[in-house]
């Protein structure tokens, strides 16, 4: 499930591609299928080796074409293990909301991105994401959980305080808003209740089978209810002294 749309956001064959902040990796496993050479960053390790694993099982299946690569590895996002310029492209999905000095985030990422090259931020949108906050405490109040809810004006200026220029939007995975909402009525971990359980399945059936139903309702329902924000942005060439 891709909260990045490469539509919007094209990816080159060789193009070096950090995922900060990875998780599970399935930003990065879509990189290394495009032919990207790519590094997958968390600073969970447990996540980190089994991301390297399924790196390892892509390349032994050949899902991969031939130069990509990938990398994963252990590391901080407010201190990034590497020289400036290093990255065509820059992801960040679903981690801003969870750290406090996002402004010193999204300055290590304009500085490991060469000029012109491009990054994607995703973030819980606020309309559902506050809802999610009105109906359960336990959604937000843990060890490493949401400490704010962006308004996209609100994103979007961050970045271009940041030196970076936005240049699209959109809203994603609308079908999933419904099941965040239940999961706070009903209780974050219980995953016993029945209305939990049926929309759960719902969710993994529409994953796996992708039909064309539920690919279209979500395509209407993004822009009302999309449970995620994507923004889409370049990093400026410097002036050049021929243009000051």
């Amino acid at each position: 499930m891709l909260t990045v749309d490469f539509s919007r956001f094209p990816l080159a064959a060789g193009d070096r591609v950090l995922d900060l902040g990875c998780g599970a990796g399935r930003h990065a496993f879509e990189c290394y299928r495009r032919g990207a050479q790519v590094v997958a960053l968390d600073r969970n390790a447990a996540e980190i080796r089994e991301v390297a694993t399924w790196f390892a099982a892509m390349k032994e299946a050949g899902e991969a074409p031939p130069g990509a690569t990938a990398t994963a590895m252990e590391g901080d996002a407010l201190n990034l293990p590497f020289p400036d310029e290093s990255f065509d492209v820059v992801i960040i999905s679903e981690v801003m909301e969870h750290i406090p000095d996002d402004k010193g985030v999204l300055a290590e990422m304009v500085r490991v991105l060469r000029p012109g090259g491009r990054i994607a931020v995703t973030v819980p949108r606020y309309g559902p994401e506050k809802v999610c906050w009105t109906l359960s405490d336990a959604y937000h109040e843990v060890e490493g959980g949401h400490i704010r809810i962006y308004k996209a004006d609100e994103l979007l200026g961050r970045i271009r305080e940041a030196g970076l220029r936005p240049y699209g939007t959109h809203h994603a995975h609308a079908l999933h808003s419904p099941y965040w909402w239940l999961k706070c009525a009903f209780g974050v971990d219980n995953d016993r209740a029945l209305p939990v359980r049926a929309y759960h399945k719902l969710l993994v059936w529409d994953i796996m089978k992708k039909p064309f139903a539920t690919r279209f309702a979500e395509q209407l329902l993004n822009p009302v209810v999309g449970k995620s924000f994507v923004a889409y942005a370049t990093k400026p060439h410097l002036p050049t002294a021929e243009g000051k």
